[in-house]
């Protein structure tokens, strides 16, 4: 399979089944819950009623406010061209590697700000002050988590670093690789408004931090705008997986190598699924003062992963 065809073939997987896993989480939790739920596809059907529902701008927006959605769209999406899915060939890692997804994800984080705050409301503005404050806190321990991988990589890209990782599973069990991957799960959990930090599902505006930040967006634009943070979400998930644990990933893109790949990225989600929905229905949501200790936290294990990689290596 040529470059091209895996990136665009790696790219729809991540926009396609976005989605898909956040209907699975919420059909999980509905189940634990002694629940019947909705079926797993009914993040599409909700992206299908908004997409065709009328866009309503308040009068104090700004021509911002309609370049901001498509804009946020185009960021994630673009994250997905080069994050490695099935296999660890390069694809478009010359255009975009670690600290480009980085970049990327914090004008997310500014232009979902703005947004918020065009509106001129109170709940915006509370809502993107929490966001970029925490953002702040988690974003450090996820270089630092990644780094740590990066440095027995050789190289930022991100395909390399799973084949570095993947190329030595001795490695996996190792304290810093231990660490690492404990720092960058915290970190997910935050940036993807899970609980403990946030509750994805809250309509009360006092406690939202995410769903705050879209909360005067109706119709086109917040379609727009709940793909793009499915998106997101999966992608920092696939991180997970296939740069932490790239048990199944293809070295050569062969199609018995991506078969094989496919099934060991689906179960990885899987089982995230099953991680989070267990957690989110035996565990509350903590309150908003100690957020900056979860995320101290992460920092903290992220920075002995590092400390702890560096000594073994000198």
């Amino acid at each position: 399979m040529s470059d091209l065809l895996l990136v665009l073939v790696q790219t729809a997987l991540l926009v396609l089944l976005a989605p898909l896993w956040a209907g699975l989480v919420a059909a999980l939790k509905a189940r634990l819950q002694m629940r019947r739920g909705a079926p797993v596809w009914q993040r599409w059907r909700d992206l299908v009623k908004l997409s065709a529902k009328e866009t309503l701008l308040s009068e104090d927006a700004s021509p911002l406010a309609c370049v901001v959605p498509y804009a946020v769209l185009a960021a994630s999406f673009t994250v997905c061209a080069w994050t490695p899915v099935l296999a660890t060939r390069d694809g478009l890692g010359f255009a975009g590697d670690l600290v480009m997804t980085v970049a990327l994800f914090a004008a997310v984080r500014v232009l979902l700000a703005l947004l918020a705050l065009e509106c001129g409301t109170t709940f915006g503005g509370m809502a993107s002050s929490r966001h970029l404050a925490l953002s702040a806190l988690g974003e450090p321990a996820m270089i630092l988590s990644v780094f740590t991988l990066a440095i027995g990589a050789g190289s930022t890209q991100l395909s390399r670093i799973s084949a570095a990782v993947a190329a030595a599973p001795a490695q996996w069990l190792s304290p810093s690789h231990l660490l690492a991957l404990t720092a960058m799960w915290l970190v997910v959990l935050s940036e993807t408004g899970r609980v403990p930090v946030d509750n994805p599902v809250t309509h009360l505006e006092l406690t939202m931090v995410h769903e705050g930040m879209v909360l005067d967006v109706s119709g086109r634009h917040l379609a727009l705008l709940e793909w793009a943070a499915h998106a997101r979400t999966l992608v920092l998930l696939t991180l997970v997986a296939n740069l932490f644990m790239p048990w199944g990933i293809a070295g050569v893109a062969s199609p018995a190598a991506l078969g094989i790949a496919l099934g060991a990225w689906l179960i990885k989600l899987l089982i995230f699924a099953v991680v989070v929905a267990v957690t989110e229905s035996v565990t509350a949501r903590m309150r908003l003062f100690r957020v900056p200790e979860f995320l101290g936290m992460a920092f903290l294990l992220a920075l002995l992963a590092l400390s702890t990689d560096s000594l073994l290596r000198g």
